[in-house]
């Protein structure tokens, strides 16, 4: 059975903490179920709760058991219509889907560098335009990420030389002591210099737990193993 949560409390029984649960219960936690356009549900199989899902605006994100009843879920997502369902590749739905690497680190390295100062409240104009989001509208955008700054389940972070970004990182997510990292870019005249590794640092230093991240295939894999991440899994974006 797939419902439709009414109160935070239905995923208490939910223990898992993968980077697909924590991008869930940090959205739960910044807008609770009273909103039209961000709805939670879960999988009931056996009185077991066996795979919870957030909706933002047609966008899925799902966190799964073994156990749980493919077949339904297939079954739910066809019927419900979606832009895009983000969850594990042991999930098959269609033939049509990204997927890349997920990473995990506990270490704490406090790096900084000299000349170099960290913004934790850098403004969200500078931001958005360094990161230089694509098709993402910016109202849309400030309205979430301002969100969740607010209700503490997203931090941005800055790298500033001279009063200028030069790097930049994301907790889009933040739950229980773990953390989604997101945005990670260095200018490119200020790459291979240590920038981008030191921002990293600083930023997993201030986690005091677990840091994910969702990287493409074949993408920076040897700097964030250097890091202290390494590969646990992947994930698969369906559109």
């Amino acid at each position: 059975m797939i419902e439709k949560i009414e109160t935070p409390e239905a995923f208490d029984s939910w223990t898992k903490r993968d980077v697909f649960t924590v991008r869930i219960l940090s959205l739960l936690k910044s807008y609770s179920t009273k909103y039209h356009f961000c709805t939670f549900y879960r999988q009931i199989v056996d009185g077991k709760v066996t795979a919870i899902m957030s909706r933002l605006d047609g966008n899925f994100t799902m966190s799964v058991e073994d156990d749980c009843d493919v077949e339904e879920l297939v079954h739910f997502f066809c019927v419900s219509g979606y832009k895009t369902i983000l969850c594990t590749d042991r999930f098959i739905l269609s033939p049509r889907y990204e997927q890349g690497e997920i990473m995990i680190s506990s270490a704490k390295r406090d790096s900084m560098l000299e000349c170099a100062t960290l913004d934790e409240y850098p403004k969200l104009m500078d931001l958005y335009n360094f990161v230089d989001y694509d098709e993402q509208d910016f109202k849309a955008w400030y309205v979430d990420i301002s969100h969740r700054i607010r209700y503490k389940t997203a931090k941005a972070y800055a790298l500033v030389v001279l009063d200028e970004i030069i790097a930049s990182g994301i907790l889009s997510s933040i739950i229980d002591n773990y953390a989604i990292l997101t945005a990670v870019r260095t200018r490119d005249e200020f790459r291979r210099m240590g920038y981008g590794s030191a921002l990293v640092n600083a930023i997993c230093f201030d986690v005091k737990g677990y840091v994910y991240i969702m990287r493409d295939e074949g993408v920076n894999e040897e700097f964030y193993t250097k890091l202290g991440f390494e590969n646990i899994g992947k994930w698969r974006m369906y559109r």
